[in-house]
């Protein structure tokens, strides 16, 4: 009872994916990912908006 499933496409039409995403034309060189980096940009951002927030509150005499 080991049916195999259902193939979605003919064997000439899956080597011809399996050629094209060997080929390298899809894949593109990028910098490392810096997590830390992008906790400092969050963080400022952050920061910024909020010291903005405090500042509009002050002046229109909230806080």
């Amino acid at each position: 009872m080991s049916e195999q499933p259902h193939k979605k496409l003919s064997d000439e039409d899956q080597a011809k994916v399996d050629n094209y995403l060997h080929s390298g034309i899809n894949k593109v060189e990028r910098k490392p990912f810096r997590p830390l980096l992008l906790l400092l940009v969050i963080v400022g951002i952050l920061t910024l908006l909020s010291l903005v927030s405090i500042f509009i509150a002050r002046t229109k005499g909230v806080v």
